[in-house]
């Protein structure tokens, strides 16, 4: 496209299946930009994330595969590092690098325009959920690059504040786009719901799924057929559950619709999020939503879901409770609330960030 802006969007981190919102996001970005005249963008990706992109065209590095584990992302890593230089050739007509995992590698050329999209400062928030390794990994590679971008994405309002006083950016660089919700895949259900209550997160600390079981068992007092459906990743690490868990782990996407349009509520008690995007997809599907309210989460949410504090069981049993109890009203809520989001802003923010960082690197 003659007079646009050339944006490579380097990938090559993805492991695909196993990211969780940041996946969702940077697939839908690739399908939002497609539409800009002002950006000819193209997405750089490993082997093993071949076809990806679902809008702009991709160029695939044969010689990477990155994997799940550990291990998988530090072979990966030396993989791409030893072919540093033939990545930036291939990237060499680039205005504009954007990193929408993180991680800056391979990093640009002194002449090309730099995005990093950073979705959260959590390890500075809640550093003992954080192994030695992970946080320094996050020091060096998110920390120090997100000090030299010439922009940075980030998900929430929230976010934002937090990379300002920790980090001591420049607010002026740093572009919210919030995370939207396709609703002709996520599609109300407005009639009868099942006697569950969904929770889709893998099983990290930060999401909480101790005090929740707790809490379930308070609520269950009031409800007593109520179940809970657990969705997601690492879900062997919570042990033994009661018969009235329903642990499913990691779901086909189909599947999760339907228990969105199916639960009797969302419950969402995590201790921490950038953003949250199961409670938006949830109010897409006209399910009642309870979320915590730490976070960026009552940015999301606003007055369309019931509020709890997530480090109080009691608490979360009680927002369980309402949420059930006031189902009607909550759907009818949410579907407002979540026409707020849509992906179509979220890319029209990477284009203003991207004109930025230009403007910014030339200036």
């Amino acid at each position: 496209m003659n007079g646009s802006l050339h944006v490579a969007l380097s990938m090559l981190t993805l492991v695909r299946g196993g990211m969780g919102g940041s996946e969702t996001y940077a697939s839908a970005l690739t399908e939002q930009l497609v539409h800009h005249d002002s950006v000819d963008a193209k997405a750089y990706l490993p082997a093993s994330a071949r076809g990806f992109s679902a809008g702009i065209a991709e160029h695939v590095i044969e010689s990477v595969t990155v994997g799940p584990t550990t291990r998988d992302r530090l072979v990966g890593l030396a993989q791409i590092t030893a072919r540093t230089r033939s990545i930036r050739r291939s990237m060499a007509d680039a205005d504009v690098v954007h990193f929408p995992f993180t991680v800056p590698v391979s990093k640009p050329s002194r002449t090309q325009a730099s995005v990093q999209t950073l979705l959260d400062v959590q390890h500075l928030e809640l550093p003992h959920l954080f192994s030695r390794s992970e946080l320094l990994y996050r020091r060096w590679f998110y920390e120090g690059f997100a000090a030299r971008a010439d922009a940075v994405v980030t998900i929430s309002h929230f976010a934002k504040e937090r990379m300002v006083d920790s980090l001591g950016l420049d607010p002026d660089r740093i572009h919210v786009a919030h995370l939207g919700v396709d609703t002709e895949k996520f599609v109300a259900n407005l009639g009868q719901r099942e006697n569950f209550v969904l929770y889709p997160a893998r099983g990290w600390p930060h999401k909480n799924h101790a005090r929740l079981i707790v809490a379930m068992e308070l609520a269950r007092q009031q409800l007593p057929d109520l179940r809970l459906v657990l969705t997601g990743g690492g879900l062997d690490s919570l042990g033994d559950l009661p018969d009235w868990i329903d642990r499913r782990g990691l779901v086909e996407q189909d599947e999760l619709l339907r228990l969105y349009r199916s639960a009797a509520a969302l419950v969402f008690p995590s201790l921490y999020e950038g953003f949250g995007l199961p409670p938006l997809e949830a109010m897409a599907s006209g399910c009642p939503v309870a979320a915590s309210n730490a976070g960026s989460l009552p940015e999301v949410v606003g007055d369309a879901a019931v509020q709890f504090d997530p480090y109080d069981p009691e608490a979360i049993a009680a927002g369980i409770v309402e949420a059930v109890k006031r189902g009607t009203s909550l759907t009818a809520a949410g579907l407002v609330q979540v026409s707020n989001f849509t992906w179509e802003k979220c890319g029209d923010v990477h284009v203003q960030a991207y004109q930025a960082a230009h403007q910014r690197k030339n200036s």
